[in-house]
C-alpha cells in the first residue's frame, strides 16, 4: 500500500482557507484519493477543546503557555488522526500546522525559532507536510475580509503590526523552502487561486 499525502494550507487572516481547502479536497478526490480534512489547533475531541481556549479563552494567556499547548494539540492530532489516515495511504489535508506555529508564536509573539523547533523535533519525529500551500494576501486586505464573517478571536484582535511579523515569517518560510513551500497570491479572484492551486497540486499528485 502507499502512503498517503501530506497536504498543509497555511495563510493569515482572510486568505480565504476554506474556499481553498473545499477546491483542493475535490481535486485530490477526483484524482483518486481518499482524503481526510482536519485543522490546527484542533483535529480530535481533545484538540477541538483546547481550540476553544486558544481562539476563545477570555483570559491571560502566558507565551509559553500557548506554545505548548498549540503543540499538546498537535501531538494529540498526530496520534489520533494523520499518522493513521497516512499509514493507510490517505492523503491528509490539514488547515495550518507547525509552520503557523512558526509564524504566530515564532514571528508575530517572538518565541525563539530554536524553542519552537525542538518542540517540532519531539512531537513530530521528522514527519513534516509534503506540499504546503500558503496563501499569501496583504495584511489589511486579509482583515478586511475577516472582519466581514465573523467576531474577531483571540488572535484576530492582535494589533497589525503583529500580523505583519506573521506574514514576513510566513514569507520567510517560503524562500527558504521552495520545494515545500508554495505561495499563492490569494489576493486575486477565486479562478485565479484556483489555477494556481492546481498548478501546485500537480507537482506531487499522480
Amino acid at each position: 500500500m502507499k502512503r498517503g499525502l501530506f497536504i498543509t494550507l497555511e495563510g493569515g487572516e482572510g486568505a480565504g482557507k476554506s474556499t481553498s481547502l473545499a477546491f483542493v479536497r475535490d481535486y485530490l478526490e477526483q484524482a483518486g484519493w481518499r482524503v481526510v480534512v482536519t485543522r490546527e489547533p484542533g483535529g480530535t475531541p481533545l484538540g477541538e477543546k483546547i481550540r476553544e481556549l486558544l481562539l476563545h479563552g477570555r483570559e491571560y494567556m502566558d507565551v509559553d503557555a500557548e506554545l505548548l499547548l498549540m503543540f499538546a494539540a498537535r501531538a494529540e492530532h498526530l496520534a489520533r488522526v494523520i499518522r493513521p489516515a497516512l499509514a493507510d495511504g490517505v492523503c491528509v489535508v490539514c488547515d495550518r500546522f507547525t509552520d503557523a506555529t512558526y509564524a504566530y508564536q515564532g514571528g508575530g509573539r517572538g518565541v525563539p525559532e530554536a524553542r519552537i523547533r525542538n518542540l517540532e523535533d519531539w512531537v513530530q519525529q521528522g514527519l513534516r507536510p509534503n506540499l504546503t500551500l500558503l496563501l499569501d494576501i496583504p495584511v489589511k486586505q486579509g482583515l478586511g475580509r475577516a472582519g466581514q464573517r465573523s467576531a474577531p478571536d483571540r488572535f484576530e484582535r492582535e494589533e497589525i503590526d503583529f500580523f505583519e511579523r506573521v506574514r514576513s515569517s510566513y514569507l520567510k518560510a517560503a524562500a527558504n523552502e521552495p520545494q515545500r513551500i508554495r505561495v499563492i497570491d490569494a489576493a486575486s479572484d477565486i479562478p485565479l487561486v484556483q489555477a494556481q492551486l492546481r498548478k501546485a497540486l500537480e507537482t506531487i499528485v499522480k
